[in-house]
């Protein structure tokens, strides 16, 4: 598979190119960075060929024909990426969340539909073993009828934890990244609970944001609440850049027992009847399923169906549903129902 990866100022880039040694699903062709200082950066860093890099997309799609981008941009501007990207019939793969607005997403879509690509949205909760246990114990009916979730996502906050100049200064952004932590992290729990809810949109959103650190994020949320409702069950979501440490955990509590995750491989359990919980670790994930290159290069080569997973167009569309209603919900202090999106 042939990639390029469009944007440096996502400090998940570097991952990205800390992987990809060891990959053996993709090759790198292109680097498309505007910001001469970042590429200069990032080439010394990873001993990169500067015969790889683009201050052009379009330029650089002509030329390299890549089998898909990986965007790591400013949330603002996946549209704009991916909307360039189908026209030359390349797919994409995009950091979390898929869009800053429910109105992109809309158009994110409606251009993928047209130019028959894939975009796909990469998430670091979708290569947990944990997660996909829990969602076993849920398909299986051990947990019985799902009746609430509990998701924590997030960490001490960008700056506490010594983020990037240029990544902070779009994360801090309203425009740039739709919110503050109730985008960067409430996108999380939503994406799950898509997944567990088979895809259906929860009935109403009600949420809570606030800043507890002012001077430190003066324009966005660091902190956020958020309560899902469906027919019968309840998801309660909590977001934050105030966590002590570093989080991402789910609590999911049936009519017969519940699952919780512990870290990205153990799950505590307990099934109606019993007087305690135990402990299990979860099996090892497919290696289609272990990470975002492996999984982009089976869905591209036609192996794995993307349709209603984690990272599917079609589970992050409900998801944007999700947070464009918790947006609104937290800016009038109201309930804010959801409408059925149009085909």
């Amino acid at each position: 598979m042939r990639v390029a990866l469009v944007g440096l100022v996502h400090g998940h880039a570097k991952g990205f190119l800390r992987a990809l040694p060891g990959s053996d699903s993709a090759t790198l062709v292109a680097i498309v960075e505007p910001r001469e200082d970042l590429a200069k950066e990032y080439a010394a860093k990873f001993g990169l060929d500067s015969k790889l890099f683009y201050t052009d997309l379009e330029r650089m799609l002509a030329e390299q024909h890549p089998d898909a981008v990986l965007v790591y941009t400013a949330i603002a501007d996946h549209r704009k990426v991916i909307e360039t990207a189908a026209r030359h019939g390349v797919s994409s793969m995009v950091e979390k969340p898929l869009a800053s607005t429910l109105e992109d997403a809309m158009a994110i879509r409606a251009i993928a539909r047209a130019k028959h690509v894939q975009v796909l949205v990469n998430y670091e909760t979708t290569w947990y073993a944990s997660n996909r246990e829990v969602f076993v114990e849920a398909g299986q009916g051990k947990l019985g009828e799902i009746r609430k979730v509990v998701v924590h996502d997030g960490h001490e906050g960008p700056k506490e934890i010594g983020v990037e100049p240029e990544f902070l200064s779009w994360l801090t952004d309203p425009v740039k990244n739709g919110a503050g932590a109730l985008f960067d992290f409430g996108c999380y729990g939503a994406d799950l609970m898509t997944v567990l809810m088979h895809g259906e949109a929860p009935i109403s959103v009600t949420a809570v944001t606030q800043t507890d650190k002012p001077e430190i994020y003066p324009h966005v949320d660091d902190d956020a609440t958020l309560i899902l409702r469906y027919a019968k069950a309840q998801a309660v979501l909590m977001p934050s850049w105030n966590w002590s440490f570093s989080r991402k955990d789910m609590e999911v509590y049936g009519t017969g027992g519940y699952a919780i995750t512990v870290g990205s491989d153990r799950v505590r359990v307990r099934y109606r009847g019993q007087d305690a919980e135990s402990q299990t670790t979860a099996a090892p994930l497919a290696k289609a399923e272990s990470n975002s290159l492996s999984y982009l290069a089976a869905v591209l080569h036609g192996h794995v169906d993307p349709h209603g997973d984690l990272s599917s167009l079609d589970t992050n569309m409900v998801v944007m549903q999700i947070l464009d209603a918790g947006l609104r919900s937290a800016q009038t202090g109201r309930t804010v129902e959801i409408a059925p999106l149009s085909k």
